[in-house]
């Protein structure tokens, strides 16, 4: 995911449904500096993880 699109997906009012290895996670922040974000499942949004924006995927509502 480019860093511009999650900055657009954090600042959405809209839900915007992201995954990270195939789990839908929610974006908490994002560092533009080292291209990664904070996120966290939606199953446990106290286990909060920083992993590389290339490894996020919008995912395709059905």
């Amino acid at each position: 995911m480019e860093t511009k699109r999650a900055q657009e997906i954090l600042q959405s009012p809209e839900k915007i449904d992201v995954g990270f290895e195939g789990v839908p996670v929610w974006i908490d922040s994002v560092d533009e500096q080292s291209k990664t974000a904070r996120v966290h499942t939606m199953d446990n949004p106290t286990e909060r993880k920083t992993v590389a924006l290339s490894e996020l995927k919008e995912l395709e509502h059905h």
